[in-house]
């Protein structure tokens, strides 16, 4: 059986199966291993994914571990973990998540790939590897148009009254929070990040208001300009993620506006990633 994740900040997507007809798909927490021990991932995949396997752990030969932080210097980090609780698997290979999103979005066609969820990232593909990456750098110092970084800013807007006090005061009511709650969250408290991308769905609510969708379009236009661009609009851009599906709308828009053609949106790269291996495995 083949074990393939997809892993974000907020979860982890694993698919198994043996091909596609008998291919299943669980969840677990995000892992990544920039912000976890090696200790926690592995209590992550020992505790929510292996008491979820269909089969007996040493059943499994083959995992395609796709996920955020996995650097050439932290994914052993990731390997290792696995290697522990999967000591019969001979084929263990940990990927970046961006990788995971090219290959999903493009197979084996070149392109550029996104994407925009909890955080962004974005890479130039040639149909096999990336040739090229504008690095991210986090919500701090870059993210445009992450879930993350468009919080920030819809916080700071609302906050500074460049955004109407209607729409400050519908956020503060949903979310049953107070302005001084929001800043012990965003300076104190862990994992700011998934806090600050946890409104996306109060401004998607949100987005029809003329002022919003202003705001949004200029989030989308400082992904495009300070990271898409960069790589020249010869080639169509996809986009992965959950910001990116339900703000297709604004992207397509922002795209335009810098001449690039839009090729695809997914959710979730998993499914196709699912295709991308076992397609390939029985070809």
């Amino acid at each position: 059986m083949m074990l393939i994740a997809d892993s974000g900040a907020t979860k982890t997507d694993w698919g198994m199966g043996g091909s596609l007809a008998d291919f299943r798909l669980v969840h677990t927490e995000g892992i990544n291993p920039f912000h976890q021990s090696e200790e926690g991932v592995g209590r992550i995949i020992a505790e929510q994914l292996v008491p979820q396997l269909p089969c007996p752990a040493d059943e499994v030969s083959c995992i395609c571990f796709y996920g955020a932080g996995c650097t050439p210097e932290k994914s052993e980090s990731v390997v290792r973990p696995l290697r522990s609780l999967f000591p019969s698997c001979g084929d263990i290979q940990v990927e970046s998540d961006l990788l995971g999103a090219a290959r999903a979005l493009c197979k084996h066609e070149p392109g550029i790939a996104c994407i925009l969820g909890t955080g962004s990232n974005s890479c130039l593909y040639d149909g096999d590897r990336i040739v090229d990456n504008i690095p991210p750098l986090g919500y701090v110092l870059g993210d445009e148009g992450s879930g993350a970084c468009i919080g920030k800013r819809f916080l700071g807007d609302c906050m500074k009254r460049r955004l109407p006090q209607d729409i400050f005061d519908g956020l503060l009511a949903e979310y049953r929070l107070t302005p001084s709650q929001i800043l012990e969250h965003v300076y104190r408290m862990p994992q700011a990040n998934r806090f600050l991308a946890g409104f996306a769905p109060y401004i998607y609510k949100c987005r029809n208001i003329p002022a919003v969708r202003r705001f949004l379009i200029g989030c989308f236009d400082d992904f495009f300009r300070r990271n898409v661009y960069l790589y020249g609009n010869k080639w169509p851009v996809s986009f992965v993620g959950s910001v990116a599906w339900h703000f297709q709308e604004e992207i397509r828009e922002s795209a335009a506006a810098f001449g690039f053609a839009v090729s695809r949106f997914l959710k979730s790269p998993i499914g196709e990633l699912a295709k991308y291996h076992l397609e390939n495995i029985h070809t």
